[in-house]
C-alpha cells in the first residue's frame, strides 16, 4: 500500500521531538559557550595575576628590609611592619638593592664572574676616612655603566647611596620618603655617594651633589648599594597597578619623579602586609563572564 504523506499524528510527533531537541540543544550550546568563556577568561586572569605578583615579588625579594613603607597618599606613610593602613593603603614602596651590580658580569683571569660592588668596606685601609671609603673588589666604572644602562640613561653612580648593614633605621627621615633630600650622614640611613676612584666612595649631600663627610656617622664593614627605589601603586579609579622606578628618595624625589610601567589593568584590590620581615602581597581582579555574572580571582605571594 502506497502512502503519499505523513499523517497528522506523525507530523505532531515530529514537531514535538524537534521542539524538545531545539530546547535542550540551545541550552547545551549556551552552556558550552559559557564554559568556553569561563575557561578563556580564567586562563587569561590566572596568567596575568601570576605575572603581576611575580613582577612585584622579584623586586621585593632584593629590598632593603627596613625601608619598606605603606602609603595612603603621596604624603601619608608608615613603616609597613607597623602600618595601621592594612586595609586602606594603595601604595607599597621600598628601596631596592642593586642586585644586578652585585652579581656582576665581568670575568677575571680565572674565568670567575666578579661583582661590580663587593658589599665590603675596608675599615682598616689607611685611605678609609671621613671623606673616603675603600671598598675592595668594587669597580665603580663598570658599576656606573651598568646603572646607566638599567636606568636607560636616567641615573648613574653619583645617584647611588649606601646602606650600612646593622645601622639604625629611622623610617620617617632616614630614607628621604618625606620628599626632602638627605643632607646629614649622622642621622641618615641611606648615605648618598659618588665615585672617588676604582674602588672608593666619597660622601655627598644635597641635590647639587655638594661634598659632605662621614664624620660622626656610624660606618659599618658591610653595606648594600642602591640606585633606585620602587613603588607599586594601585589606582582604584581605573584599576591600574603601576610600577615606578628610577628615582632616589635620598635626593628628595618622590615616586612620581621616576619612570613607570603598568603591571596589570582592571585590578580590583591590591593588598599587602608584613609579618616580621616577611611580606605578603595579594592581587585580585573581577571580570564579567556573561551578562549578570561576575568572576573573581586572587593571587598571593609571600616574599622572604
Amino acid at each position: 500500500m502506497r502512502r503519499g504523506a505523513f499523517t497528522l499524528l506523525e507530523l505532531i510527533f515530529v514537531i514535538v521531538i524537534m521542539g524538545i531537541l531545539a530546547k535542550y540543544g540551545v541550552e547545551l550550546l549556551s552552556q558550552a559557550y559559557k564554559s568556553f568563556i569561563f575557561s578563556s577568561i580564567n586562563n587569561r586572569l590566572q596568567s596575568q595575576t601570576a605575572a603581576a605578583v611575580e613582577t612585584i615579588g622579584s623586586r621585593l625579594q632584593y629590598r632593603i628590609k627596613d625601608s619598606v613603607i605603606a602609603r595612603k597618599s603621596a604624603t601619608d606613610f608608615e613603616a609597613l611592619a607597623y602600618s595601621p593602613y592594612e586595609e586602606t593603603a594603595t601604595i607599597l614602596e621600598w628601596v631596592g638593592t642593586d642586585i644586578e651590580g652585585f652579581r656582576g658580569n665581568t670575568p677575571n683571569a680565572g674565568g670567575d664572574f666578579l661583582p661590580h660592588w663587593s658589599g665590603i668596606i675596608d675599615l682598616k685601609d689607611p685611605n678609609t676616612n671621613a671623606t673616603n671609603l675603600v671598598s675592595p673588589g668594587t669597580d665603580t666604572a663598570d658599576l656606573n655603566a651598568l646603572i646607566d644602562t638599567l636606568s636607560d640613561g636616567g641615573s648613574d653612580i653619583n645617584d647611588a647611596a649606601l646602606y650600612f648593614v646593622g645601622s639604625d633605621s629611622d623610617i620617617k627621615t632616614g630614607y628621604g620618603w618625606n620628599g626632602v633630600a638627605l643632607t646629614d650622614h649622622n642621622t641618615s640611613v641611606m648615605h648618598p655617594i659618588k665615585s672617588n676612584g676604582t674602588s672608593q666612595f666619597a660622601p655627598i649631600s644635597g641635590l647639587d651633589g655638594s661634598n659632605s663627610t662621614f664624620a660622626g656617622a656610624n660606618v659599618y664593614e658591610y653595606y648594600q648599594l642602591a640606585w633606585t627605589a620602587y613603588a607599586v601603586v594601585h589606582t582604584p579609579d581605573d584599576g591600574n597597578l603601576t610600577l615606578y622606578y628610577d628615582y632616589q628618595p635620598w635626593q628628595g624625589e618622590m615616586y612620581t619623579s621616576g619612570k613607570s610601567a603598568v603591571i596589570m589593568e582592571n585590578v580590583d584590590t591590591f593588598r599587602f602586609k608584613a609579618v616580621g620581615s616577611i611580606i605578603k602581597i595579594q592581587v585580585c581582579v573581577n571580570s564579567d563572564l556573561v551578562k549578570d555574572e561576575e568572576y573573581s580571582l586572587c593571587k598571593e605571594k609571600t616574599i622572604f
